[in-house]
């Protein structure tokens, strides 16, 4: 239960008449589906979550009655219709945590200044910051978190005073998780349940991959700084109403295909299909044969295939995957009955259930064949089923890539040869070397599995490896031992050979011991092509052994496969493993068989450590002292945690709208203007504005960290404002940070320059081309300019995020009018301007700009709820002052 934002709602709330009550557990709920209305049937799930919270949070002012008819209505508004939406959390990384965090640890300060309780100063939407990005490779092993907390103890014990300060922050140390494998192992919810409601789950996070959490039924994804410390003043985040690919699946997944050929395998179509910017929504009977984890890593891939939601609802699948975490029968219980209430729940197998989308992408799962990749290179991919015929063509080629150029009548040659005591004969194809080996591919639970049960399988049928075949296993971590052990096939990979070695790179660097003689020996006897088979990832000619001339990268069960076959020269489906009439179909362990232990074995370990670290801490931490304060007692010798001036001389009432008089232009930049260019995040350059600052205060270059890392100090941001090597300013004509100071003449870094025109009571503007403030979102990126003293920014055009965040930081996103720039109105930036503000702001507001050549320019405010913040200064200054009131 969370102390949540939402409120108990009163009669007069205007979706008061949806309120129904859960038969099971008694909450009380908004249940759409008594609008009685058959346009709720057809929405796609996800959009029924934006309606579900659109209705429940419907006040008037943030959402209005006419965006829930507006999310009803989908089918005709999606793509058109401006919508707000408010999640139920936010999850914060500590990067992007720390500023958040210092502003409103700035805003009690401001709030005490007029004699009010700071204590009020709170969250509104329950937060969850989870330190992970901080940690450094310095040195192996342990070594690295103690580092970390040695480091960043300054911030950490900031990040402590938060943690008991604010309530509805939870604040989650270091050296627990990753921040999404917290949010799915920890956090998720389905459901949320708050003053007596239940209501879906749903979160923003400020890194790209939040997106994983789709995978669960919860509908989340990532957005910048300054757009998740909005959400957790409590205001919606706004977006055009989504279009929705419904991504059918179809077919039966082949028996030896794997979870990550699956995955690769749809995000190949994804990424085909241009789906950018769009809601992906799965259905269809394909579905059902997905685990949680294969999900949830697909969802987790939306950066690659550029979609900003890829939802999976809720089914039997995920209330299974649920039953082996922190969920009880109860919860179990109460989310199935709520989610089937309103609609939420899905029978993929059901095609009555199915929504109608915006366009629908049919994938067929049994399209997706098992691959293995050589012999030479890793972007020669071969199907296992041609595995046979294509090494007999790389025989007959002529050398290359592919070809070995082994004549007709050498490619029958066999060599026979001692190995203890016992004959053996090789040939061209034989298998050598079988490694599963330290990489990405065998960290992944579902294919190592497979492996393992594969080889129970095979020592039960009599199945042996060739002892002369040079076998490993090096895991790519202790959890894989672990749960190897666990779900009990350790010893059957221990019998076919498959020892574990130790943890880090091995066969894929030429980390492997040396065949034995008699091998060699029979090898250049006869002149043979022999290979090697290992689930690395480098597997270059004669980088495993200058002798084993074909390699071949496959997933762990097929090394497995290869090894006891002893052969490429296999065709699985129609002949059996070398000795034995058994076939590898009939070793193979099903999908279910696979999923089941998945569940079983390896989720319920990792939830039970997960908890236990959660509920433990460490040792570090524990021992942290902070203080027991309201008011955060800033050290104003620090560079890392710095009060920031955002509510200096804030008063109760708005002051009236300023007009801008005689401005000048701090820059004059041209088009694609980036995030990276306002706001760079990696390291300090030395001669640069914020190196000059952080060396007055007595720190060595090594000792400047990046500019992500001093997040929490202004005096640092706002000198790494435009502080980019490869920023284009029209003023200077060469790349750089630096300015024209237009009454001087003087050539100046952009930070100097704007500090004498604040000096001088100068205000300022930037003059800029088409698609301003792209890229990635960063919330020092409207902070940073406000903050050097910019009031108003007029470009071609803006980036929607970047312009919602100026205007959250109360700066004016001017657009010049449609076929007008800078250079059609022949500005060279050096005049003065004037922008003179009506008494009553409006949406879409035209104004003149004046002083010498005058022109007409859009205000880009496109709601009231935009002009209100503009008026107050900005977000941050407006949720402040309802604290004053």
């Amino acid at each position: 239960v969370n102390d949540h934002y939402f409120c108990f709602p009163s009669a007069e709330h205007p979706y008061s008449h949806l309120i129904d009550t859960l038969e099971h557990g008694g909450l009380k709920f908004f249940n759409p589906q008594k609008f009685n209305d058959p346009r709720y049937d057809k929405l796609p799930l996800s959009i029924r979550v934006l309606l579900e919270a659109a209705v429940r949070n419907c006040d008037g002012f943030y959402t209005k009655e006419g965006d829930v008819q507006s999310i009803l209505d989908w089918q005709q508004q999606q793509n058109k219709a401006e919508v707000p939406f408010s999640p139920a959390r936010v999850l914060l990384q500590d990067f992007t945590g720390i500023p958040a965090m210092v502003d409103l640890a700035a805003m009690r300060d401001a709030v005490a200044k007029h004699g009010l309780d700071p204590s009020l100063v709170n969250p509104k939407c329950p937060t969850d910051l989870i330190v992970d990005h901080s940690l450094q490779i310095d040195y192996s092993k342990w070594f690295n978190q103690e580092m970390e907390l040695i480091r960043n103890k300054e911030r950490l014990q900031f990040f402590k005073w938060c943690s008991k300060a604010f309530k509805n922050v939870n604040v989650v140390p270091p050296d627990i998780g990753a921040v999404h494998q917290v949010n799915l192992e920890y956090l998720s919810r389905v459901v949320q349940i708050s003053n007596g409601f239940i209501y879906p789950d749903s979160v923003v996070g400020t890194d790209s991959h939040t997106t994983m959490i789709n995978g669960l039924g919860i509908l989340g994804w990532g957005v910048g700084g300054i757009e998740s410390e909005a959400v957790m003043l409590g205001q919606p985040l706004s977006l055009t109403l989504p279009q929705v690919v419904g991504c059918k699946l179809l077919g039966t997944i082949n028996p030896l295909t794997t979870s990550i050929d699956i995955v690769l395998g749809i995000t190949k179509h994804l990424r085909q299909a241009g789906i950018a910017g769009r809601f992906v929504e799965f259905f269809g009977p394909g579905v059902s044969q997905l685990s949680a984890p294969d999900r949830t890593t697909i969802a987790n891939m939306c950066p690659e295939y550029n979609a900003t939601v890829s939802f999976f609802p809720v089914d039997q699948v995920t209330l299974k995957h649920f039953k082996k975490t922190n969920f009880t029968q109860e919860k179990l219980e109460v989310l199935e009955s709520y989610l089937k209430a309103v609609k939420l729940f899905r029978s993929y197998e059901d095609p009555s259930e199915d929504p109608e989308y915006s366009e629908v992408i049919e994938i067929n799962l049994s399209s997706m064949v098992p691959y293995v990749s050589g012999p030479k290179r890793a972007q020669d991919r071969v199907a296992v089923s041609n595995m046979k015929e294509d090494f007999q063509s790389c025989l007959d080629e002529k050398v290359g890539f592919k070809g070995f150029n082994i004549s007709k009548e050498k490619q029958e040659t066999r060599v026979p040869f001692l190995h203890c005591g016992q004959k053996y004969e090789l040939a061209h194809g034989s298998v050598v070397i079988a490694a599963v080996i330290s990489c990405t591919n065998n960290c992944n639970p579902s294919v190592m599995l497979t492996a393992g049960l594969m080889a129970k399988k095979a020592v039960e049928a009599g199945l042996v490896v060739k002892p002369y075949i040079r076998t490993s296993l090096a895991p790519g971590s202790g959890m894989v031992t672990h749960y190897l052990s666990t779900s009990g096939v350790l010893p059957f990979l221990s019998q076919l050979g498959f020892e574990v070695i130790g943890y880090g790179c091995a066969t894929c660097v030429g980390n492997t011991a040396p065949l034995k003689e008699t091998v060699v020996d029979a090898i250049k006897q006869g002149d043979l092509v022999t290979c090697g088979v290992l689930s690395g990832n480098r597997h270059f000619e004669g980088r495993l052994c200058d002798c084993v001339r074909a390699n071949y990268l496959a997933s762990p069960p097929l090394v497995l496969a290869y090894a006891i076959a002893g052969t490429v020269g296999i065709d699985f489906e129609k002949e059996p493993l070398e000795g034995k009439e058994v076939y590898l179909c009939d070793i193979w362990p099903s999908r279910e068989e696979v999923q089941q232990t998945e569940e079983d074995t390896i989720i319920s370990s990792i939830f039970k450590d997960l908890r236990g670290r959660m509920e433990k801490g460490n040792t570090f931490w524990n021992n942290i002292e902070c203080p027991d304060s309201v008011l955060f007692p800033w050290d104003h010798k620090s560079t890392y945690i710095r009060s920031p001036c955002f509510f200096s001389k804030l008063s109760k009432e708005v002051p009236p709208p300023q007009s801008i008089e005689n401005a000048h232009a701090l820059l004059f930049l041209g088009d694609k203007v980036t995030t990276d260019h306002i706001s760079p995040a990696g390291s300090i350059a030395r001669a640069s504005a914020a190196a000059k600052y952080l060396q007055s205060k007595r720190l060595a270059p090594r000792e400047f960290n990046s500019y992500g890392a001093r997040r929490g100090n202004d005096a640092v941001m706002t000198r790494g404002t435009f502080a980019s090597i490869k920023l284009q300013n029209r003023f200077i004509g060469k790349s750089g940070p630096k300015t024209l100071h237009i009454p001087s003449g003087q050539t100046l870094d952009v930070f100097e320059a704007a500090e004498r025109y604040q000096r001088d009571g100068i205000p300022l503007i930037i003059l800029a081309g088409k698609d301003y403030g792209s890229g990635n979102s960063r919330d020092w990126v409207a902070k940073g300019p406000y903050l050097l003293g910019v009031r108003a920014v007029i470009a071609e055009s803006f980036e929607k995020l970047h312009k919602n965040q100026l205007v959250g930081m109360g700066i004016m996103p001017l657009e010049f009018l449609p076929g007008q720039n800078a250079d059609s109105l022949e500005l060279s930036g050096k005049e003065k301007f004037t922008i003179t503000l009506p008494d009553t702001l409006s949406p879409r507001k035209q104004l003149t700009t004046s002083q010498g050549k005058s022109f007409i320019v859009t205000a880009l405010f496109d709601t009231e709820m935009d002009v209100t913040f503009f008026q107050h200064g900005g977000l941050l200054r407006f949720v402040a002052r309802t604290f004053l009131k």
